[in-house]
């Protein structure tokens, strides 16, 4: 009888110990899944800041041609 409450005590601890272990394994997964799909907004808005950057240089660049231009017919 003692034999039996063992085994009964030690597949209910088995149980309970992998039910804890994938709980814990599944919400690692979601917290990780989140936590990337954060970042990638974060490197998404990056990317378009340098996008927007670089359009205005390009314009800075032909502004500062025309200015010198018209410093040239002035001056």
């Amino acid at each position: 009888m003692y034999m039996t409450e063992t085994i009964v005590v030690a597949v209910i601890s088995l149980f309970g110990t992998l039910v804890g272990t994938f709980t814990g394994i599944v919400t690692s997964g979601k917290m990780t899944t989140y936590r990337i799909e954060q970042l990638e907004k974060k490197v998404e808005k990056h990317n378009n800041l340098v996008e927007r950057v670089y359009v205005l240089e390009g314009k800075d660049e032909v502004l500062d041609e025309r200015v010198g231009a018209l410093e040239k017919r002035v001056g």
